[in-house]
């Protein structure tokens, strides 16, 4: 079966490139708005009410992209720029003649789920490299949300830009009011005195899902592929002066710990001081300095109960790390639709630094970063010394990184990361390619020999991953050999001594035999076969053959997908999922998988994956609710149940139930001062969790946070059992200074 495959999905691309209407190439004529010149300062309130504003002529009209590509759009959105020798502003109309009913946001989360809300979405590239964009979002209460994206690739989704926004929202749609300082933003140092950047729009209105942009592009594609973006014209930036960030904090912490022995003292308290330093020193170039580096601000860990052979990838979520993590964190990993193959590779992977195996915080001493980028070449490094703490020395850390761009948009780059400690060190050396084959076809790449000095062993690991994507199907094949020796201390992978085959389509119908066209947007089946060798013995390992034949995309952004997954496994050891002990062997089983959703940007949006059938030599239920109760954008809460129930699986014939609560809750005085909570017990360690957070953006990017974190894990000791308690509150305040 997968040997005909590729015969298969050459006839699908070549018939569905004949159909392929709707997916064009960029207009050679770009769509233009002027940006007015003014001597005075804007009030960034929402109203767009001075004068100044009648000054701007109006964006050209918006076209759709969702649902219907290509129209005029329902709904009128007019974008008007300002600037002056400190800020360039944005003023934005969003019409609807529903007004205030027709607006939706289901909670104040900064870098919200762009899905579930109305917003605005801004993306500019002022290298006019038609790669790269700064991207600056609000919905309609004047919530946040800012990106780096490198060739609609990569994203540094959680970079924090220091820029201001102020929203109104009245009986006939809503407007937003957006002020970026120049130092926020990165542009070239030019000769003339006049330029022009590209520059994109677009809105979507949630409540019928209609997306529409300044500049079209095709669907399968976001509004940050940026050669396809308009032209933001009449621009006269100040010259690129210094721009230094000073981001000192003070925080003061109280431990309390419970039967914990002589491990830990029953009472601890500290007092700590450190920050960060962000220096622009040009437009191409930011060096980035920190001391005594904290996180205790940053969100807890979701727990996920894994019954897979493939260790689960935890996203970074502490912000030093976050920003420019596209330049360093090159990688190849499924997509949120399942395309792409299970494989996850990650050469440098910085959850490795700072914390421990089950994700336990250990002290940053120092550390420093230096990042160049540039139309064509870009470089940077990173250095950080961790403290020793518990049985771990301390530990010096380096990645070296380079990435040379040419032709539209490919790229060939190098990376190298050491990790030192007394008694040795582990070396990656990677290479890596990105390749664009015409607009919808790409080819990425990452090839890495990892070194431990220590003992003297090597290892490989290497993927690369094909793309055809358009607006009528995809087209994935990707092909991973990971050696047994490979040992990527400083990395990620989620599989090792595995040669992996995974191709796959997912098909996109939206023609005119689909029914109940008023509800239903598309019919988008897709077969996605796996198939893994051990790379030791070339040895059969697994295949697995999921095939969807209902997946239905609805209008309202809710889905309905089934699919149908025979598997076959070959174990050449004990496999332990969630403590269930299973012999190695052979076994072959089928399961049933169910995917919905309802609309997630109501009040009330349910979502669940129900997996059941059999599972080795039993059966197996295994299914992921989650319940979002949020009735204004002020308060939200989401409740998540996921629950295991093994019946005469493995050597025991064991029959458990392993279950996970999880429960968040948001509350919102407004985008700035927020109280949030998490709640978690998982019944595989009997153990609950506990994180709550106050927190005040008193000023733009400075911060007042009071937190409080709680762990409660029921131990057997002598046959008795006996609770371990830790509670922690911490105070955390922060100020950043702009020069």
């Amino acid at each position: 079966m997968i040997k005909k495959l590729p015969f298969l999905l050459l006839f699908i691309s070549s018939y569905a490139f004949a159909q392929d209407a709707d997916f064009f190439k960029p207009d050679s004529i770009r769509k233009t708005v002027k940006a007015v010149k003014i001597s005075t300062n804007i009030k960034v309130d929402g109203l767009l009410d001075e004068p100044e504003w009648l000054l701007a002529p109006a964006s050209p009209d918006f076209i759709q992209i969702e649902p219907y590509q290509g129209k005029a759009p329902n709904f009128a959105t007019l974008v008007k720029v300002l600037y002056n020798q400190k800020y360039l502003y944005f003023g934005i109309t969003c019409k609807d003649p529903l007004g205030k009913k027709a607006i939706m946001a289901s909670d104040f989360v900064r870098d919200f789920d762009y899905t579930r809300h109305d917003l605005v979405n801004l993306s500019i590239d002022a290298f006019n490299d038609k790669r790269n964009a700064m991207v600056f979002a609000t919905n309609a209460y004047g919530v946040q949300r800012d990106l780096l994206s490198f060739d609609d690739l990569y994203y540094d989704i959680d970079w924090n830009g220091l820029w201001a926004v102020r929203t109104n929202r009245t009986d006939s749609g809503w407007t937003a009011e957006i002020a970026i300082p120049w130092k926020t933003l990165r542009y070239p140092k030019r000769a003339d005195t006049v330029q022009s950047w590209g520059f994109n729009v677009y809105r979507n209105r949630r409540y019928t899902n209609e997306v529409t942009a300044l500049s079209p592009f095709p669907r399968v594609f976001s509004a940050t592929h940026m050669d396809y973006a308009g032209v933001l014209t009449n621009l006269q930036p100040p010259p690129p002066a210094t721009n230094i960030q000073v981001d000192p904090y003070f925080l003061t912490s109280y431990d309390h710990y419970t039967n914990f022995g002589s491990a830990e003292p029953v009472h601890a308290s500290s007092i700590k001081v450190g920050g960060d330093l962000k220096w622009a020193i040009n437009s191409n170039s930011v060096l980035d300095l920190t001391a005594h580096t904290d996180f205790a601000q940053a969100d807890a860990d979701i727990q996920v109960n894994n019954i897979t052979r493939f260790s689960v990838f935890f996203p970074e979520k502490r912000q030093f790390f976050l920003e420019n993590a596209s330049l360093f964190g090159m990688q190849v990993n499924p997509l949120p639709d399942g395309s792409g193959g299970s494989m996850n590779y990650q050469p440098f992977f910085s959850r490795s630094i700072g914390l421990d195996t089950a994700g336990n915080p250990i002290p940053i001493v120092a550390g420093g970063r230096f990042v160049y980028r540039s139309s064509k070449l870009n470089f940077g490094a990173i250095a950080i010394r961790q403290q020793g703490a518990n049985d771990l020395p301390g530990t010096n850390f380096f990645v070296g990184r380079v990435s040379e761009n040419f032709g539209s948009q490919d790229r060939v780059g190098a990376l190298i990361s050491v990790k030192n400690q007394p008694g040795g060190s582990n070396i990656e050396t990677t290479v890596d390619g990105f390749f664009r084959l015409g607009e919808s076809n790409s080819l990425n790449t990452l090839l890495t020999q990892s070194t431990t000095t220590n003992t003297g062993q090597k290892g490989f690991g290497g993927i690369m991953q094909y793309y055809n994507s358009n607006n009528h199907y995809k087209i994935w094949w990707t092909e991973s050999v990971v050696t047994k020796n490979f040992d990527p201390q400083m990395g990620f992978v989620s599989r090792k001594d595995v040669i992996g085959t995974t191709p796959g389509i997912n098909f996109y119908y939206r023609g005119s035999l689909l029914p109940f066209k008023s509800v239903l947007l598309a019919f988008e089946p897709g077969f996605l076969p796996e198939l893994y060798y051990t790379a030791s013995t070339g040895k059969f390992a697994e295949m697995d053959l999921p095939l969807f034949p209902v997946w239905l995309n609805f209008k309202s952004g809710a889905y309905f997908g089934y699919g149908i997954d025979p598997i076959r496994q070959h174990l050449t050891s004990v496999f332990q999922p969630l403590g269930v002990s299973i012999a190695p062997g052979d076994y072959s089983y089928l399961t049933h998988q169910f995917w919905a959703s309802t609309d997630p940007s109501k009040i009330i949006n349910l979502s669940f994956i129900y997996q059941t059938g059999s599972y080795f030599n039993g059966k197996l239920n295994s299914g992921d609710w989650k319940l979002q109760f949020a009735p204004v954008p002020y308060i939200s809460f989401l409740g998540e149940y996921s629950r295991n129930h093994f019946e005469g699986v493995g050597e025991n014939k064991t029959t458990t139930n392993v279950n996970l609560y999880v429960l968040r809750a948001r509350f919102a005085l407004n985008p700035r001062v927020q109280l949030t909570g998490i709640y978690q017990r998982n019944s595989l360690n009997n153990a609950d969790n506990y994180n709550i957070r106050l927190s005040w953006e008193f000023l733009p990017l400075s911060y007042v946070y009071l937190i409080y974190n709680r762990g409660v894990t029921n131990m057997i000791n002598n046959m008795v059992i006996q609770t371990q308690t830790e509670d922690h509150i911490i105070y955390k305040i922060s100020y950043l200074q702009q020069f």
